[in-house]
């Protein structure tokens, strides 16, 4: 038994392997998925205060309020043409009296006074009115309502920001990633080795186990949390900040013009614009949420992904055994740790979405001087949300979102795993 543990010990590797094989997977990842991060991006920042269906039945109720009241006051003004009219066509046929120039009326004699032709047509009011009633029910039908906010889901989201500004905007953004990623994929692995050889050796020390068993499912979650605490603090937050000021810009990259005109153009000068106009802790607007969240993740992503892939490694290390052969060497192929990558990186973000809908928001907003901002704190945020929006709200963009980090997860430890087995074959690190 102690001669099989000491076989499932994994080979230590050095920081550097963390450092290089971490980066390459963060850039390879961030390449292959920004697209999905944009739509999820722009799916958490739109509002909605009301349903579709309450929103077209007071369209409705306003519409026939409308050709309600156009109708009454057509009715009046047309009844009053009407009157008007016939007042004034008191005589409708002029009466043959040539050589007469004067009539007698109630004892006094009066001039004779032909009121024309003219007045003895029907006036353009009186004749204008039936054409006006008939109109008014057509206009008040035609009045521009506003317009219904919809839900859109990932793929009519890609589809309208493709439409409007072009397919190079999902990659709005990927320059703070860039910026970002490689760092902090590098952080993630280092930290993450880091905790847990400490922790496993302090585990290890105090429950009387040798220093070389394997850390225990407890150990690697609280490695895992605090890796993503450390990485939450270092890297995400600043580049979330940027990156999600860049991507919710919605200026067209197709026209030159709008392009020029643009507010964010890269992270460089969006951090720099960033802290001129806000201020150094504005880069770190969200950090609460981020550390939840990157905590929360990260800690059910290692602790799944080294569970599922110590069960499959000592299923295939039997199978081996049980054929005679020799099992030492033996470990996950490329495709088993794509799949178990994947796995892992979708429990996180099934838990913690609301967090994620909290950091967006309080990333995205603008800070004036002397005025106070909408979303202040994670509680606070949670309860405007849900109250505006409805609790749905908070789960905005979670389609996306797996669609993102699950085969980000999975294209990460893939990646890692690939890389870091070449140094070991080439002994660049022995």
């Amino acid at each position: 038994m102690a001669s099989k543990d000491k076989d499932q010990q994994p080979k230590k590797k050095k920081p550097i392997q963390h450092l290089i094989g971490g980066g390459i997977a963060g850039f390879v990842e961030s390449s292959v998925c920004h697209p999905l991060d944009t739509i999820k991006t722009r799916m958490q920042l739109r509002r909605q205060t009301t349903t579709t269906k309450e929103v077209v039945k007071r369209m409705e109720g306003k519409a026939l309020g409308s050709m309600r009241d156009a109708s009454a006051k057509m009715e009046g003004k047309a009844l009053g043409s009407m009157r008007d009219a016939s007042v004034k066509e008191t005589v409708h046929v002029k009466p043959n009296l040539d050589g007469i120039k004067s009539a007698t009326v109630g004892g006094a004699t009066k001039p004779f006074h032909d009121v024309g032709w003219k007045q003895r047509v029907p006036s353009a009011a009186t004749s204008s009115a039936a054409a006006t009633m008939s109109t008014a029910s057509k206009a008040a039908a035609e009045t521009t309502a506003p317009p219904v906010v919809a839900t859109l889901g990932p793929f009519g989201t890609a589809r309208r920001i493709v439409t409007r500004e072009g397919p190079l905007a999902l990659y709005k953004g990927l320059t703070a990633v860039y910026t970002g990623i490689i760092p902090k994929m590098a952080i993630r692995f280092v930290s993450f080795e880091w905790y847990r050889d400490n922790l496993n050796r302090w585990y290890n020390h105090y429950s009387g186990l040798p220093s070389s068993s394997n850390p225990p499912s407890s150990v690697t979650f609280t490695a895992g949390l605090l890796s993503g605490l450390t990485e939450a603090v270092a890297i995400v937050t600043p580049a979330e900040v940027c990156k999600i000021r860049m991507q919710g810009q919605y200026h067209s990259l197709m026209d030159p013009s709008q392009r020029q005109h643009a507010k964010y153009r890269n992270v460089v000068q969006t951090a720099g614009l960033i802290v001129k106009e806000e201020g150094i802790g504005a880069l770190y607007k969200g950090v609460v949420p981020t550390m939840l969240r990157q905590g929360c993740n990260q800690a059910v992503n290692f602790t799944v992904y080294n569970w599922s892939k110590k069960a499959v490694v000592n299923w295939k290390k039997s199978k081996v055994e049980a054929s005679g052969g020799d099992s030492s060497g033996v470990g996950l192929d490329h495709w088993q740790s794509l799949v178990l990558g994947g796995l892992s990186g979708g429990m996180g973000p099934l838990v913690n979405n609301p967090l994620d809908v909290v950091k967006t928001r309080m990333q995205k907003q603008v800070i004036h001087a002397g005025k106070e901002p909408k979303y202040k704190s994670l509680s606070q945020s949670c309860v405007v949300i849900a109250k505006e929006e409805g609790i749905k709200a908070l789960w905005k963009g979670i389609t996306p979102r797996l669609l993102r980090i699950m085969p980000g997860q999975a294209i990460t430890f893939m990646t890692y795993e690939a890389v870091s087995t070449q140094m070991d074959k080439l002994g660049w690190f022995d």
